[in-house]
């Protein structure tokens, strides 16, 4: 085992949604328990999470990321990022730039990055951290399919290894993270699902947990819904808006609402709950995975990643899911229920040894 105790450690994480910092924060905390000093480069809510979870243990650079894209659907999201692609290409030659200068002032190890595509250098050892090594197009264009794979792989070049938070024979991402082509096998790494939401031993007594989350407006649409048929459900019902400072209404009959429940509140809730209804954001199906939960996950329409995976884990038996607009609770949290959820191979602690074992070891 390489002696630790003196390694400089810079980590990228992304700002595309809370998901990269809180899958993140497991293995900050490992290399800091194996005595690295860790920079950690971020912006915006990811930073904010980081800085409130690690407080002065790390050092932080706050360096723009790429731009995010929203749209009200999927054609409209891939237009938008078309559109955004010169931003975006110049973000990470901005990020590379900066990188260059950092590293004429200060030596590191090796660097880290989990989707911050800039902090990739030939001249220093670089570890990836991605769930989709490979682009999942619109319609599942094999064309364009192909084209970006190349791109990405080529971009990826310089890395080291590509570091998988699923697991290799099966696993949650489908075909995001396997049967990958442009890249050779042995520099891929799957760890194993990454999940800051622990098990908790709690006793099951929220028949519906309900988490609205994404960005608006469809935040404000799926919480529209949620609100208007969550009376045909029957038992103990809490529902968290995601809307810090906000307000909840009082709606009575075991239903709890609240604005926005924080980190430790939603861990709680996850534990306690007998059937969740979510997104279905990649960090959030890890963290049902952890605990073991079964799910009615619906898709943030738009978001291309989260309606793949949820038609592949609905075709494949795992959980259920439903577009937005078709949602009606009463029927569909029933159908839910009939499917299990999905079962790891094995859980977060292992997949943080994974981790430290091929930056470390």
């Amino acid at each position: 085992m390489k002696d630790t105790t003196s390694k400089k450690v810079l980590f990228g994480t992304s700002a595309w949604g809370l998901g990269h910092a809180t899958r993140d924060l497991n293995l900050i905390r490992g290399l800091l328990s194996r005595g690295c000093d860790v920079t950690i480069v971020a912006t915006g809510g990811a930073l904010q999470v980081l800085k409130g979870e690690l407080g002065d243990s790390c050092h932080y650079l706050d360096w723009p990321d790429i731009p995010t894209t929203v749209a009200r659907s999927s054609f409209r999201f891939y237009v938008k990022t078309t559109v955004n692609i010169p931003r975006i290409i110049w973000t990470w030659y901005r990020e590379k730039r900066r990188l260059k200068q950092l590293l004429q002032q200060e030596q590191f190890d090796f660097i880290v990055t989990d989707h911050r595509n800039g902090l990739v250098r030939p001249d220093i050892t670089s570890y990836f951290i991605t769930h989709s090594p490979r682009y999942i197009a619109p319609w599942r264009d094999p064309f364009m399919e192909g084209i970006m794979e190349w791109f990405l792989a080529k971009w990826f070049s310089p890395v080291h290894k590509i570091l998988i938070p699923d697991d290799e024979d099966g696993g949650m991402s489908g075909d995001m993270s396997h049967k990958v082509r442009f890249t050779p096998p042995d520099k891929l790494v799957y760890l194993g699902i990454l999940s800051s939401v622990r098990h908790l031993d709690l006793p099951q007594d929220i028949d519906y947990f309900i988490t609205i989350s994404g960005p608006e407006p469809q935040r404000s649409m799926f919480a529209e819904k949620v609100l208007a048929q969550v009376g045909n459900l029957n038992g103990k019902i809490v529902i968290a808006l995601g809307t810090p400072g906000g307000t909840a209404p009082k709606l009575g009959n075991g239903i709890e609402v609240y604005p926005y429940l924080n980190r430790a509140q939603q861990e709680e809730m996850l534990n306690r709950a007998k059937l969740v209804i979510c997104r279905s954001g990649y960090t959030t199906l890890m963290e049902l995975a952890e605990i073991g939960r079964q799910a009615l996950i619906i898709p943030t329409p738009g978001q291309s990643e989260q309606e793949y995976l949820a038609k592949t884990l609905r075709e494949r038996g795992v959980f259920y899911s439903i577009n937005q607009d078709k949602l009606d609770l009463a029927r569909d949290t029933e159908i839910a229920r009939n499917y299990p959820g999905y079962t790891p191979h094995h859980l977060t602690a292992e997949s943080v040894d994974r981790f430290l074992t091929a930056v470390l070891d």
